[in-house]
C-alpha cells in the first residue's frame, strides 16, 4: 500500500534527488558559525546573486528565516503590519510575539489572501504619539499561503508606500521560485520589491533541510547575530547547502511540471460532485470544498487515507492538494478518482 500511496499533503514531502544525495556526500565542509564553510558561502552568495541582493543567511527554516527577519527589522513592542490569512500568523506558533517581542497588526484582506497599498497605508502609525507602538515593519508573502500571486505592480506600490514612511517590506517567499516560474519572471523582479525575503530549498526545490534569508549587507550581518541567539549556527552544515545549491540549478524550472499537474488535478475534482474548487490555480496548491452529509470531515479524511490518498484535514472546511516533484500526471488523475471514490 505505501508504494500505491499518493502524497498530495504538502510539497514538504518531497525528497532530495540523487544529484542532491550524491552533491551532499561529496561537498566540501567547515565551521559555518565563524563563516568557514565553503559549501554554505557559496549557496549564499549564490542565492544573493539569483535575488539582487547583497547578501544572504542559511537558516534551518521559512519559520527560523521570517522570525529571524522581523527580530532583525524590528525593535521591542514595536508593530508589525501582516495579513492575518499569513503564515506568519497563522502556522508560525506566535513566534514573533516571543522572539522579537513584536505586536501584530493583521489585516483581513479585502478579497483572498493579499494586502493591497491601499489596506496598509491607513494602519501606519505616523506621528510620535508615545500611547502608540511605532510600525516598524510590514510582511507580505509571495506566494501567499493560499497559492495567490501577488502583481508585481502591487508589491512596487507597497514597497514605495513603506519607504515613504521609513518602513522595511519583507517577504516570506516560501514558495518565492513557485512565483517566479509562474509570473514568468526572474526572482529578483520580486525581491526588488523589498528589503528581505526569505525562500525555502525544502518545499518544491526537494532539498532535505533549510531556507535563505536575503537582503543587504548590513541586514544579514545583524540577522547573522540573531540567527545565533535563535540557536541557528549548525556548524559544518555544507553537507545541506550542497542540496540547496543542485536545487536552485536544477530544481526551479521543473515546478512548472507542478502548476500544471494542479490544473490538471483541479479539472479533475471540479468533475466530482458536491466539490467545488476555490481557488485560481497559479502554482502547485488546490482549494476545495465539498458539499456532503454522508461523512464528517474526519471520516473523510480517514477513508481518504486508507483508499492510498494522504491529505491534512480541512482548516475552516477548505481542503488544499499540494503538487511536487514525483507526483505525476497520472498520480492526479488516480487522486481524482480516489477523492471520488472516498466520496461514496
Amino acid at each position: 500500500m505505501a508504494e500505491q500511496r499518493i502524497d498530495l499533503r504538502s510539497d514538504t514531502v518531497t525528497l532530495p534527488t540523487q544529484a542532491m544525495r550524491d552533491a551532499m556526500y561529496s561537498c566540501e565542509v567547515g565551521d559555518d558559525v565563524i563563516g568557514e564553510d565553503p559549501t554554505i558561502n557559496r549557496l549564499e552568495q549564490e542565492s544573493a546573486r539569483r535575488l539582487g541582493k547583497e547578501a544572504a543567511l542559511f537558516v534551518p527554516s521559512g519559520t527560523f528565516g521570517n522570525q529571524c527577519a522581523i527580530a532583525t527589522h524590528v525593535g521591542s513592542a514595536d508593530e508589525v503590519i501582516v495579513s492575518e490569512a499569513a503564515h506568519i500568523i497563522q502556522h508560525e506558533a506566535g513566534a514573533g510575539a516571543l522572539l522579537a517581542r513584536a505586536q501584530m497588526r493583521t489585516i483581513p484582506p479585502r478579497s483572498g489572501s493579499m494586502l493591497t497599498a491601499g489596506d496598509i497605508e491607513p494602519r501606519i502609525r505616523i506621528g510620535d504619539d508615545y500611547h502608540c507602538p511605532k510600525t516598524s515593519l510590514i510582511c507580505l508573502e509571495q506566494a501567499t499561503a493560499y497559492g495567490e500571486l501577488y502583481p508585481i505592480e502591487e508589491m512596487r506600490r507597497i514597497h514605495q508606500l513603506a519607504a515613504s514612511h521609513g518602513i522595511p517590506v519583507h517577504v516570506d517567499g516560501a514558495r518565492l521560485f513557485n512565483a517566479s516560474v509562474a509570473l514568468g519572471v526572474e526572482a529578483a523582479a520580486i525581491a526588488a520589491h523589498c528589503d528581505s525575503i526569505c525562500f525555502c530549498l525544502s518545499k518544491g526545490l526537494c532539498a532535505p533541510v533549510g531556507s535563505v534569508l536575503v537582503g543587504t549587507g548590513r541586514f544579514i550581518a545583524r540577522a547573522r547575530r540573531v540567527r545565533k541567539l535563535m540557536g541557528g549556527g549548525m556548524r559544518q552544515a555544507g553537507f545541506l547547502a550542497a542540496a540547496g545549491l543542485v536545487a536552485l540549478d536544477n530544481m526551479v524550472e521543473r515546478l512548472a511540471e507542478d502548476h500544471e499537474n494542479a490544473r490538471a488535478l483541479a479539472a479533475e475534482i471540479a468533475r466530482i460532485p458536491g466539490v467545488t474548487v476555490t481557488n485560481d490555480i497559479q502554482i502547485s496548491m488546490v482549494f476545495f470544498r465539498i458539499d456532503q452529509d454522508r461523512y464528517s470531515e474526519a471520516q473523510l479524511h480517514a477513508r481518504m487515507k486508507e483508499r492510498g490518498l494522504l491529505t491534512y484535514p480541512p482548516e475552516n472546511g477548505q481542503w488544499r492538494f499540494v503538487t511536487h516533484h514525483g507526483v505525476t500526471r497520472q498520480d492526479v488523475l488516480r487522486a481524482a478518482q480516489l477523492l471520488a471514490d472516498s466520496l461514496r
